[in-house]
């Protein structure tokens, strides 16, 4: 279980192809100041079990499902990750309960820079869209953001989300541009409710 407050941006060192996989080495000081095999390290929104830690890197292998239904696959040596560490019970949840569990992929449509912020917009699947609402919780890339505006009729769906200078210093979403594909996990709650309004 994750928070959304990303720790650090971490750099993708080495990716090694698989049959059916990918092992991916990423670099993060503060992220594997602590870790061990075992552990859980969100990539981009990603939960990624730890395989090995050395030197402030640490190697995580990603299964073909994963790397299909997420960003994950388009990652190369050199790119950029937000990084986040699984919450601890007893820490402070700064963001809203992230299971690390994508549910789909967006995609940038537009920057609006301000002097103050940068208001996002994010084009999204139509069966992602019924769990996102104004105001409510969304993840992007990793990291825990309100939903500041939304537009879920028709077929072009979208979301906006206002970023603050932190954000966009800290995290991937600063150089994001139209055309990025991002992950996207919604409030898991608002899926149990759905799931208990259907029950029989």
């Amino acid at each position: 279980m994750f928070t959304g407050i990303v720790e650090e941006l971490g750099t993708v060192t080495a990716k090694e192809d698989l049959a059916d996989a990918a092992r991916f080495t990423v670099e993060g000081a503060v992220v594997t100041s602590d870790a061990s095999h075992g552990d859980s390290i969100a990539v981009n929104g990603v939960c990624l079990t730890v395989v090995e830690v050395r030197e402030g890197a640490f190697t995580a292998d990603v299964m073909q499902e994963t790397l299909s239904r997420s960003s994950l696959g388009s990652l190369r040596v050199g790119s950029r990750v937000n990084l986040e560490r699984a919450a601890s019970l007893g820490s402070r949840l700064g963001g809203h309960l992230v299971q690390g569990h994508v549910d789909g992929t967006g995609t940038v449509i537009s920057r609006t820079p301000s002097e103050n912020w940068t208001v996002v917009r994010v084009a999204l699947p139509r069966e992602v869209a019924r769990y996102v609402v104004h105001k409510g919780s969304i993840t992007v890339d990793g990291v825990s953001l309100t939903v500041s505006a939304l537009d879920g009729t028709g077929d072009d769906q979208w979301f906006e989300v206002s970023l603050i200078p932190t954000t966009l210093g800290l995290t991937t979403l600063g150089t994001a541009e139209p055309g990025t594909t991002v992950n996207l996990e919604v409030d898991v709650i608002a899926k149990y409710v759905e799931r208990l309004q259907n029950a029989d």
